[in-house]
C-alpha cells in the first residue's frame, strides 16, 4: 500500500475521530513521518522497518524537538497502524515495541504565599456604580479582574472552568461554586472568604454591562462572556504589573493546591479540590511541598549549615 494513499484515507478517519486540533497535530506529525521515509526511498507502508522509526525519533531528538513532541508524534503513528490493523489484520506494526524516553518531570509554576499576597491585595472599588464613564468602565474592569484573580486562586480554577462559570453556579451565601471540569466532569468546590468580597463588589457593575440574556459571570466590554485569551492576557498584565513578571492562570491554580497541601497535608482533601482523576496527578504537589520544607530547614534548623573548616564544632546540649 502507498504511504500516500494510505495517509489520505487515514485523514477522514482523523476528521471524525479526534477533535480538530489533535487531528492537525496528528496530520502534521504523519507528513514528517512521510517525508523521512520518502528520503530514503519508502514509499510503501510494507516496507516500513522498526530501525526506520528508530532513526527518525533519534534525528528528531537531535533536531532539540522535546520529549513530549517526540511522544506525540509516535502517537500519531501508532493511531495509524490501529486504523490499518482493523482493516489489514495481517499488516506488522513495526512501532508495537520501539520505547520511548521517559517525559522530563515538570514542577508547575506556583507563587510564595507573600507574592500571592503581594499581587490580590488591591483596594476593592466601590460597589453599585453604573459603568457609564471611561473612569468607570475602568473601575468596572479592575472589579472584573480583581473578582477573577481571587477565585483563581481561591478555587484552583482552570482558565477554561472560569470563563465557563454561570451566574447560577455561583452560591455565595454558601461560599460554594459548581464547577464543569474536564470531560464535563461537576465539583463543588469552596470559595474564599477574599473572592467573595471580590465578587460582591462587581456583580453590582457586571450588571450593567450585561448584555441580554448573557448568563456568564465574568463578561468583556461588550456584556458577552470573557475568553480563555483574555483572561491570560488579564492575569499577565497584571504579574507584570504588580510582581515585575509573566503570570499564567494555571499558576494560581498551582499556587491554590501547594499552599492548601503546605498547610494541611491532606493529599486527597487537594485531588477533590482540584477535580484530578487520579491521585498521581495530585502527587505532583507533594514534590512543591518538600522544596518548601528543604527551604524553611536550610534557614531555620540548627544543624542545617555546614560548618567552616576553621571552626570545631561544639558538643550537642
Amino acid at each position: 500500500m502507498r504511504l500516500d494513499r494510505v495517509l489520505a484515507d487515514f485523514d477522514g478517519h482523523l476528521t471524525q475521530a479526534y477533535r480538530a486540533a489533535s487531528a492537525a497535530a496528528y496530520r502534521a506529525d504523519l507528513k514528517l513521518w512521510r517525508d523521512f521515509l520518502a528520503e530514503r526511498g519508502i514509499v510503501d507502508i510494507e516496507a516500513v522497518q522498526p530501525e526506520h522509526l528508530r532513526h527518525f525519533l533519534r534525528r528528531e531528538r537531535a533536531r532539540g524537538v522535546a520529549i513530549r513532541s517526540l511522544r506525540r508524534r509516535f502517537a500519531a503513528l501508532r493511531a495509524l497502524y490501529r486504523y490499518l490493523q482493523r482493516q489489514h489484520p495481517s499488516l506488522i506494526d513495526p512501532s508495537q515495541h520501539l520505547r520511548l524516553p521517559k517525559l522530563e518531570q515538570h514542577f508547575p509554576d506556583w507563587l510564595t504565599v507573600d507574592q500571592a499576597q503581594q499581587l490580590l491585595n488591591v483596594p476593592l472599588p466601590p460597589s453599585g456604580q453604573a459603568a457609564t464613564t471611561p473612569e468607570r468602565q475602568a473601575g468596572l474592569a479592575q472589579a472584573r479582574d480583581r473578582a477573577m484573580l481571587e477565585l483563581l486562586y481561591s478555587s484552583a480554577l482552570r482558565v477554561s472552568e472560569l470563563v465557563a462559570i454561570d451566574l447560577d453556579h455561583l452560591d455565595l451565601a454558601g461560599a460554594w461554586l459548581r464547577v464543569s471540569g474536564k470531560g464535563g466532569k461537576e465539583r463543588m468546590v469552596p470559595v474564599g472568604q477574599a473572592a467573595r468580597a471580590a465578587l460582591r463588589a462587581y456583580l453590582p457593575l457586571r450588571a450593567t454591562l450585561a448584555a441580554t440574556g448573557t448568563t456568564a459571570l465574568f463578561l468583556n466590554q461588550r456584556g458577552g462572556r470573557l475568553t480563555v485569551r483574555s483572561v491570560q492576557r488579564i492575569v499577565d498584565r497584571w504579574g507584570r504589573d504588580r510582581l515585575g513578571q509573566a503570570l499564567h492562570p494555571h499558576a494560581l491554580r498551582h499556587s491554590a493546591a501547594s499552599h492548601l497541601l503546605q498547610s494541611s497535608g491532606d493529599l486527597r482533601a487537594v485531588q477533590d479540590f482540584l477535580g484530578h482523576a487520579g491521585i498521581a496527578t495530585t502527587a505532583i504537589y507533594t514534590h512543591l511541598d518538600h522544596q518548601h520544607l528543604a527551604a524553611v530547614y536550610d534557614s531555620a534548623h540548627p544543624r542545617a549549615h555546614r560548618t567552616s573548616p576553621k571552626q570545631s564544632p561544639k558538643e550537642d546540649c
